[in-house]
């Protein structure tokens, strides 16, 4: 074992002294344009076709990770090959690494954000919620209200797709054979849950790219409140007209939250906190404080394991000394013992994080990345920030992102990085956010409760009501104006 550590301590030294000074620098890098070259136009036909699988996911039945990937990988090649021809054996070495870097940092701090969320509904802390919920007798028009506010406040902390399966959860549940109430309620979920997400850099993948990019400091997301209020409260109000007030028999449910589940609430938040201040004060990427964090879950983990194992021995030992106790009995308590509630196994939750979502971000990076280094991204923010000008390219962003996720989308401004004041980021970050609302198939909430209530919530169900979530949308943007004019002109 001490050999194999220093075997795995010389092989990490070995690496990181490898990497050339020139290459941990994106800056360090000529771009060329090779958008009318026959290899540009092969990796801009490889990323459609790629992009075309994702959005036929349901359909194929394939992994939406698997045809981003090797698309990145193809890419990627080309990238080498054009600009080793072109006499550049340094510039496509120096994107990927940048590109990697960009993946790296998302990714580790996505994994420490969802093995929080995992083992919160692991110590029953969400099903607890729903189980309040369902058993109080509310109204169905009260329970659309609270389910909708409830994903407006949650998913700025935890995020928009697990809050939406949280609460349509309840409308369902609630709902029972009420089909069109659940439907109503499922979109009010889904608009609530992007439009508090848009605000905090912890509510969307995409606000966390901008923030960890630092285009925009962790406070001056908050200037996003009232416009994303705005952007759910007027299809609420559209729809509740709609919904009966009639009250359903309350659900008996009773769900017991395991021992610590209010601890690892408490350690979310402060590894929340942590995050914001290795970023704000200290100047370190956020995912050092979301790291940290995990860390000290995977320590909590370790307690909960050695408390679970005394608890059991000590229970043996009792049983052992009564009459008539055999060594069967004593067995068959610690088999139960450790398929118990209070067995918590950390790697077991890391397991279940969604690595399909995670291997899609490596190949959308990589891929938008890739396209950037031929010149595409360049070209088209000539077209669009500079011919149509940032606030319609801005608006046209969010429409974008309800047909095409907006995750690449976001990724593709932050990598053309436009001339734009701080007005303008908080512009293209709201409407990335709520776009995707305007569509079920826009938003990874949308999608993820169209499988949860399959057949009740649908897109065309969605569709019906797309023109009161356009008018949020349009009065989000004019009111973003309206309470952010502070910010036009000032640069970031």
């Amino acid at each position: 074992m001490r050999l194999n550590g220093h075997i795995i301590s010389i092989s990490i030294l070995s690496i990181f002294l490898s990497f050339p000074n020139s290459v941990l620098a994106a800056g360090d890098a000529h771009l060329q344009d090779f958008t009318a070259h026959w290899a540009g136009i092969v990796c801009l036909v490889v990323f459609v076709l790629a992009y075309s699988l994702v959005v036929f996911e349901d359909q194929l039945h394939m992994r939406k990770s698997k045809p981003v990937m090797v698309a990145a990988g193809i890419i990627w090649f080309f990238v080498a090959i054009v600009y080793s021809q072109s006499g550049d054996q340094h510039t496509a070495e120096i994107m990927i690494r940048h590109n990697l870097l960009e993946f790296g940092e998302l990714f580790l701090f996505l994994l420490a954000a969802m093995t929080y969320i995992n083992t919160m509904a692991e110590r029953n802390v969400f099903d607890a919620l729903r189980a309040w919920l369902v058993s109080r007798g509310f109204s169905l028009r009260n329970i659309f209200w609270i389910t909708g506010a409830l994903s407006f406040m949650i998913s700025p902390i935890a995020d928009n797709l697990t809050t939406a399966l949280l609460m349509s959860t309840v409308a369902m549940a609630v709902g029972g054979t009420n089909t069109k109430f659940i439907a109503l309620a499922c979109i009010n979920i889904v608009v609530a849950a992007n439009a508090g997400g848009a605000f905090s850099p912890f509510g969307d993948i995409t606000t966390l790219m901008v923030w960890q990019k630092g285009v925009i400091p962790f406070a001056t997301f908050f200037a996003l409140i009232l416009p994303s209020l705005v952007n759910w409260l007027i299809p609420a109000v559209i729809m509740s007209m709609f919904v009966a007030k009639e009250k359903p028999d309350a659900i008996e449910e009773k769900v017991e939250m395991k021992e610590g589940a209010f601890i690892v609430v408490g350690m979310f938040i402060m590894t929340i906190t942590m995050a914001v201040c290795a970023h704000n004060f200290l100047h370190l990427p956020p995912v050092i404080g979301m790291m940290t964090g995990l860390g000290l879950l995977k320590l909590f983990g370790y307690y909960l394991k050695i408390k679970n194992m005394r608890a059991l021995k000590k229970k043996k030992q009792e049983y052992e000394y009564k009459p008539g106790a055999g060594a069967l009995d004593a067995e068959s308590i610690s088999a139960s013992d450790h398929s118990g509630d209070e067995t918590y196994d950390i790697f077991g939750i890391l397991a279940k994080a969604e690595w399909d979502t995670l291997m899609f971000f490596y190949g959308v990076i990589l891929c938008v990345g890739g396209l950037g280094t031929m010149g595409y991204l360049a070209a088209l923010s000539q077209f669009m920030y500079i011919d149509l000008g940032p606030t319609t390219a801005n608006v046209l962003v969010g429409i974008v992102s309800a047909i095409i996720d907006n995750i690449p989308v976001m990724f593709a401004v932050l990598t053309m990085m436009p001339q734009m004041d701080a007005a303008q980021w908080l512009l293209v970050t709201l409407t990335a956010g709520v776009g995707g609302s305007l569509l079920s198939v826009g938003s990874a909430a949308g999608v993820a409760v169209m499988g949860q209530a399959r057949g009740i919530y649908t897109f065309f169900a969605h569709l019906k009501w797309t023109w009161a979530i356009a008018l949020g949308y349009a009065a989000s943007i004019w009111v973003h104006f309206l309470v952010n004019s502070r910010f036009i002109g000032q640069s970031v």
